[in-house]
This record gives structure tokens, sequence and C-alpha cells, in this order.
């Protein structure tokens, strides 16, 4: 299979995209929803994420790529959450939020407007694209 895409949520009071260029790279850990765990279990190195700013911005601000697949959560107390390597590749030339996808008639069906709680998602290459397109 090749490259796949994702998108992941971060409240930006918690750890900013600034935040996640300064470290360069970051464990994504923490996530304790059942359907979040399984898409990170589908993640492989070398696939692209968009990093999804919660809160006020509402907005996909940069793209990161998978370093390490699914490893056992560190902070976890029970077993069975995992927690994958990302590195921070590039920001977008401007914020695409959360209001432009939705009038964006190609990503009707992203995942996103369907199931906005969910802090990992797969998305499909035509998803991805056409938000680094929006991006640029």
């Amino acid at each position: 299979m090749g490259t796949q895409h994702w998108l992941v949520k971060q409240e930006p009071e918690s750890y900013s995209w600034d935040d996640f260029v300064r470290d360069g790279r970051t464990a994504w850990e923490g996530v304790r929803n059942y359907q979040a765990r399984n898409n990170l279990k589908g993640m492989k190195a070398g696939d692209r994420v968009f990093f999804y700013a919660s809160g006020d911005s509402k907005s996909v601000v940069g793209i990161a790529e998978v370093t390490r697949p699914a490893y056992p959560d560190p902070t976890a107390e029970e077993p069975g959450w995992v927690a994958v390597g990302l590195k921070a590749v590039r920001a977008l030339g401007q914020p695409v939020g959360l209001a432009r996808i939705r009038a964006t008639p190609a990503l009707a069906p992203m995942l996103l407007l369907r199931n906005s709680r969910l802090s990992v998602m797969p998305l499909t290459r035509g998803e991805f694209d056409e938000i680094v397109r929006m991006g640029s």
C-alpha cells in the first residue's frame, strides 16, 4: 500500500503548530478514543498528516509525516493504547479553516465534516491534495 493521508487535531493552547515546529518531532500520545486509536494503528512511516488546530482557529495549518508507526503509549495506564512518532514538514502558506472546508464541494464527504469530535482521522488523497491547494 502506498502513502496514506491523515489529519490529527490538537488544541493550540496545549500544543501548537509553533511548538511542534520548534520541537521538530513529537510523540502523538494521549489519544483515548477507540476509533482514533484504530486510526493511529493504521499509520505507517512516511504517511502524510495534516496538523489541525482546533479551538478558536479550527484550521489545517501544517503538514507532518509519520516517522514511527504505532507503539504502546507510555502515558496510558491501561494496555492497548498507542502513540505514533511525527515530524513537522512544513506550514501551509495560509491556514485552511473549517468554514472553507465546509464550503468546498469536493470536501463534502470528508470525515472531519461528519465526525468533528474525532481527533485522528483518515483522508483520501484527493482531500489531502485539495487542502494543500487551498493552503498554497
